[in-house]
């Protein structure tokens, strides 16, 4: 495994102004999340924004050279997992859409996602939504020196299946920090084992992803965008964090 850095107080405090910046991002695009919003529209008014304050849209180039990814946003439509790709396509009345913002400020990254509700939605899909918001929360309410990275899998897995969700497996959470990816590994599913001991300084996302349907995924032939297999809508919700000396920080709040 690489080495996993601690952050220093400095090096937090700079991360803290990062992901403060998405989340005012999410802020400026919440009015315009609306039926017939183009996606293509939010992901030029995000990368404005962004730049304006003097930081850069992590995700725009990143991945392989022979197809790196092309847009400030990953936008996530229904049934649609993560990594979608902006396009002209229109919102409508009773969809759902994960928004998965990065941005490199002074340095260090910020990397956060949060699921709109567009309109009025079915009370399965405001479930799923509500459901999502609460696996992340007690992802992170395990989070503490001494605990296991494992722990939180086992939380969020919990609640998901207790509610009658799926947990996706193939894609995770991750260090942060001058690198948008790195370690540790963060696991929504308890499968993924004890994982590593927790220690203040440690700064990671928590970013589970929830199907109404099953588990499975598939990934389409753009080479970015991740479904589910059945076709049934997912949701994600996503904060960096730090581990303090008593618990945990969000930095993305």
């Amino acid at each position: 495994m690489a080495r996993i850095t601690l952050k220093s107080p400095r090096e937090i405090e700079a991360m803290r102004r990062a992901g403060a910046l998405v989340a005012e991002t999410f802020r400026v695009l919440e009015p315009f999340v609306v039926p017939g919003a183009n996606l293509a529209d939010l992901d030029r008014m995000a990368e404005e924004f962004i730049r304006s304050r003097g930081a850069v849209p992590a995700y725009v180039g990143y991945g392989p050279r022979n197809n790196p990814f092309p847009a400030t946003l990953c936008v996530s439509v229904n049934e649609v997992i993560c990594h979608g790709i902006p396009t002209p396509r229109k919102l409508r009345e009773g969809d759902i859409v994960g928004v998965d913002i990065g941005v490199l400020m002074d340095g260090v990254y910020g990397d956060a996602c949060y699921t709109y509700t567009v309109g009025h939605v079915t009370p399965a899909v405001q479930k799923l939504v509500d459901t999502t918001r609460d696996c992340l929360m007690a992802g992170l309410d395990v989070v503490r020196p001494g605990a296991f990275t494992g722990e939180i899998g086992d939380a969020i897995q919990t609640i998901a299946e207790a509610r009658g969700f799926s947990v996706v497996r193939e894609y995770t959470g991750h260090g942060i920090g001058k690198r948008l990816h790195e370690e540790p590994t963060i696991y929504h599913h308890r499968e993924g084992g004890r994982g590593v001991k927790m220690q203040a300084g440690m700064v990671f996302t928590v970013e589970p992803m929830i199907n109404l349907g099953k588990p499975g995924t598939r990934l389409l032939p753009d080479g970015w965008t991740v479904v589910t297999a059945d076709g049934q809508p997912s949701a994600q919700f996503e904060h960096t964090v730090v581990v303090t000396p008593t618990g945990y920080d969000i930095l993305t709040n």
